[in-house]
């Protein structure tokens, strides 16, 4: 079923596919399985270890993720919520990576990343279009994949040398990639104060939103709240907006279009946790090149 509505914010989504507007009615799904997953990454020759958690749900064929900080989402989830109907997961008062997750879960069955590429121009949640890339990630240690998830997404923006480009959400690699490319980083993080090469890391989204010739989002801010915000600058000043999604890969791509440029859509299971080759897919809104 093609959506009958434009998407505007995550909250409108949510209420869209809790009517049956992007598909089938979410209390017919189940979401059989329900991870919580915890672990730390630090990559060779890095001075940074990255601590993440996701929520993972499970939906027949298809995963969706989301990343959350410590402690807003405990293990007990697993047994409390394996087995639901997805749209008990779906309902306000459920943490909202849960949500998100289950979301994610929902959009990925109902139109899954491996088969995105077989439509000639699919429309996604905002009625727009997209073409879509699948891009192999090699097989390889962590550094080595790294940098290839990392290079394809920065291959995403089209900036001129010396664009300033605001990273909302800092990976160290993602920083170089920019930089190879002529960009200026722009490094916000809630969690980093310097980046690997001891660049200063702000804390204020709206300063590097104010400042920035692109915008370079991961999926976390789905998380934490800030994405339906950052949408909204970009499209108040025109600025193109690549979001970096392994939480809510298929949540962002139904922003193309609509606020979102391009989406680097990485479903699970992600880069770090396999030594063999996976599958990105990177999605540019119709008429980027």
């Amino acid at each position: 079923m093609e959506p009958t509505t434009a998407t505007d914010c995550v909250e409108e989504l949510i209420d869209a596919v809790r009517r049956g507007e992007h598909g089938p009615l979410p209390g017919e799904l189940t979401a059989t399985s329900v991870f919580w997953l915890h672990h730390g990454t630090r990559l060779s020759g890095g001075h940074v270890t990255y601590l993440n958690q996701y929520a993972l749900v499970r939906v027949g064929g298809a995963f969706g993720a989301c990343a959350f900080e410590a402690g807003e989402v405990g293990p007990d989830v697993c047994r409390d919520a394996s087995g639901s109907a997805l749209d008990a997961l779906l309902r306000p008062d459920v943490p909202r990576a849960l949500r998100i997750a289950a979301l994610d879960a929902y959009l990925a069955t109902v139109r899954p990343h491996r088969e995105a590429g077989t439509e000639a121009d699919a429309g996604s949640g905002s009625g727009a279009a997209w073409r879509v890339e699948a891009v192999p990630l090699p097989v390889g240690p962590p550094e080595v994949r790294a940098v290839a998830r990392d290079t394809a997404i920065a291959g995403l923006l089209d900036v001129r040398p010396g664009a300033r480009v605001a990273l909302i959400g800092v990976v160290n690699p993602l920083v170089a990639a920019i930089r190879e490319r002529g960009g200026v980083p722009l490094p916000c993080d809630f969690n980093l104060r310097a980046t690997q090469w001891g660049d200063p890391v702000t804390r204020d989204m709206e300063e590097v939103l104010d400042a920035a010739d692109a915008v370079v989002a991961t999926g976390m801010t789905l998380s934490n709240g800030s994405f339906d915000r950052i949408v909204r600058r970009c499209r108040e000043r025109g600025v193109p907006l690549v979001v970096y999604a392994q939480s809510g890969s298929a949540v962002a791509r139904a922003f193309l279009g609509a606020g979102v440029t391009a989406v680097s859509a990485e479903p699970f299971p992600f880069s770090q946790f396999s030594a063999d080759e996976t599958v990105l897919y990177r999605y540019r809104a119709a008429g980027r090149s």
